[in-house]
């Protein structure tokens, strides 16, 4: 009875585990008909899995359409895969060689509710630099990070979310016009990058390349900052092909620690 149970309880927890991939893979936010199919299981039980994953903030339900999305727990899940030391080692040997070829500094970014979180970071070693802690909690809509991921977003979840925001300005360039703010993602999400023109810290400008886009909501940035008084927002995009092969790098990284 005992080995019953146990066997009953580990197919239970790959249910779990198969539907949260599920929904961190997707473009959109998922319906519990789409799980169910997916999983080849009844709706109901796709429910009552839902359920608990939402309950425990593994996942989340937009307001209007009630699709599925990752909650705040799978990004803290992705922070904590980062922090194994052979991951991280490896995430920092790619920001490392970025950085000595860029001469400036890169941190890894996540998409976190309604704010950026700081993953991983190595600075450049000239003088003038920003600081910013591990694990801190910075804005959306005037970083080169929380930019990228806005514009990213479907219509309807970008609007959702820019409902709940407020465009605090940071400082004069700092972006706090609605419209000229979708007006700014709307071009950047043609151009598939972001950037941050002294929006967020005076003195600083940043570019920002996606690393994982699988889900929007689960998404991962390689972002370069740089003192303006040292290299200007041009120089930055210059060199916008080796931010690029950095990504495509940590991205192959994240992969296979995925599959593994």
């Amino acid at each position: 009875m005992t080995d019953a149970s146990d066997t009953l309880q580990e197919h239970k927890m790959l249910r779990l585990l198969s539907l949260l991939e599920r929904v961190s893979a997707s473009n959109e936010p998922v319906t519990i008909a789409q799980i169910a199919m997916r999983l080849d299981i009844p709706k109901a039980s796709a429910a009552r899995l839902v359920d608990l994953l939402v309950s425990s903030r593994y996942l989340g339900r937009m307001p209007d359409t009630r699709g599925l999305i990752p909650g705040p727990r799978s990004v803290q899940l992705a922070a904590a895969t980062l922090s194994n030391s052979s991951f991280r080692r490896a995430c920092r040997a790619i920001l490392r060689s970025a950085v000595s070829r860029l001469g400036e500094t890169c941190n890894l970014s996540a998409f976190d509710g309604d704010c950026v979180l700081y993953l991983e970071r190595v600075e450049t070693a000239e003088p003038l630099r920003m600081h910013l802690e591990l694990g801190s909690r910075h804005p959306l809509h005037c970083t080169a990070g929380g930019k990228l991921f806005l514009s990213q977003l479907p219509l309807v979840e970008r609007t959702a979310l820019l409902d709940r925001l407020t465009l605090s300005p940071h400082t004069p360039h700092t972006i706090t016009s609605r419209a000229k703010l979708e007006e700014e993602l709307a071009r950047l999400a043609a151009k598939g990058i972001s950037t941050d023109r002294e929006e967020f810290i005076t003195g600083m400008v940043g570019v920002a390349v996606p690393v994982m886009t699988g889900n929007s909501r689960n998404a991962i940035a390689l972002v370069c900052h740089a003192a303006s008084a040292r290299s200007s927002l041009e120089d930055l995009l210059a060199k916008l092909p080796i931010l690029k092969e950095g990504a495509s790098q940590l991205k192959v990284l994240f992969d296979a620690q995925a599959v593994d």
